[in-house]
């Protein structure tokens, strides 16, 4: 899952955080921990990567990064505003600089007419700063989806910076 592509992005992603005295949290559903395993097999990493949540179920939305239950009944997990508030939720409960959070539906179930297999939703927060969100949608097999939103999450943190 872990492929050399990515690896080469994460170190590189290490590096610049390095260079800018930052660090780094995630909160991550769809991808299950990938983004933060993906940073932590580059050696050294534990400078730069502060803690990351594994958001799977909505409950733990809710209790880990204090995303509203009413707001997920509301829109759904899969919805900008619960990405959003993931990564702003990761930010105020951690004292990392950066937070990314994805949240998604990888497949092959669980798709609907508005919400498709592929889609992915993230946010990405600076401490400080406006947080970004950004919606995709991503072809193939859930490996795929999944490959693809952890190297969306990457981007993400990289142009946060």
């Amino acid at each position: 899952m872990i492929d050399d592509a990515i690896l080469a992005q994460a170190e590189a992603l290490l590096q610049r955080c390095r260079e800018a005295g930052l660090t780094v949290a995630t909160a991550e559903s769809c991808t299950g921990g990938l983004i933060a395993a993906s940073l932590t097999a580059i050696a050294g990493s534990s400078d730069v990567v502060e803690r990351g949540f594994i958001t799977y179920s909505n409950q733990a939305k809710t209790d880990l990064v204090g995303v509203p239950a009413a707001l997920i009944a509301a829109v759904g997990a899969v919805s900008e505003d619960v990405a959003r508030g993931m990564a702003e939720g990761t930010i105020a409960r951690t004292p990392a600089d950066l937070a990314v959070s994805v949240t998604g539906v990888a497949g092959p179930g669980g798709g609907s007419a508005e919400k498709p297999v592929g889609l992915v939703w993230f946010g990405c927060a600076r401490r400080g700063h406006p947080t970004r969100t950004l919606r995709r949608i991503f072809p193939g097999d859930r490996t795929a989806i999944r490959r693809a939103a952890v190297a969306q999450a990457l981007d993400l943190l990289e142009c946060a910076i």
